[in-house]
């Protein structure tokens, strides 16, 4: 009888599709990732149409997903692969230049599940993937304070409001306690809750309301009227 005593992971690896129109940045990327176990690159994208084709046939896990990019920018490419069925399972992670730019809301609102700067470090972005991947959006309490901030202070159009008509009095408040950036500690503090009722409620929110992670509920409260900026306007 054989017995093999090696430890292995059963996981399968994070299916990663790169979508960089610069080839350096993009090879960089490539080399990490496929030298770092449980992960491996399943496609390189130079244009959002590229992208938004080798989502629908790769089917990854993730798609690193640059904001500007020839023939179809990034937020038409995230938009396309997150409304195509045979793609909507990928979770889509922007890259961008500055953590305020003008696209990262846009993006959101788009489906992605997050965003990361481009100046991020190696080991930054490896696990920003593994937290996408795992259906985690990646939108710090910080980031999301202040990008609220900036949409709601911004010279921007006003979004379409949000029905919240199905959400029970309990799932509002914390559905507004997450467009203010708290993190799942902070609400059951705020709350008087335990953290696992805390993201009971936030289950139940992400059904709902449609939402594919906690990005996309940030952007509910706020289209629901349920996010104000710090000095209390919405």
């Amino acid at each position: 009888m054989i017995i093999d005593a090696a430890p292995h992971d059963p996981s399968p690896p994070v299916r990663v599709l790169l979508a960089e129109d610069q080839v350096l940045i993009r090879d960089s990327f490539k080399v990490l990732i496929d030298a770092t176990p449980g992960m491996s690159v399943v496609g390189e994208a130079g244009t959002g149409t590229e992208a938004v084709l080798l989502a629908r046939r790769q089917r990854p896990d993730v798609v690193l997903m640059d904001v500007r990019m020839p023939d179809m920018d990034g937020i038409e490419a995230t938009r396309r692969i997150c409304a195509d069925p045979a793609s909507a399972g990928a979770r889509v992670l922007i890259l961008t230049t500055f953590d305020l730019d003008e696209y990262v809301y846009a993006s959101l609102r788009a489906g992605a599940s997050g965003f990361l700067l481009k100046s991020a470090g190696a080991a930054e972005l490896l696990a920003a993937i593994r937290i996408v991947a795992s259906g985690e959006a990646l939108l710090a309490p910080t980031v999301t304070r202040r990008l609220i901030t900036e949409f709601l202070h911004g010279p921007r159009p006003a979004p379409a409001a949000r029905d919240l008509a199905d959400i029970t009095q309990r799932e509002r408040e914390v559905l507004a306690l997450i467009g203010k950036g708290m993190s799942n500690a902070e609400i059951a503090e705020h709350l008087h809750l335990t953290v696992g009722t805390v993201k009971t409620h936030i289950g139940r929110l992400l059904a709902k309301l449609q939402a594919r992670d906690r990005a996309q509920l940030v952007i509910a409260a706020y289209e629901g009227g349920l996010a104000t900026t710090p000095d209390g306007r919405r």
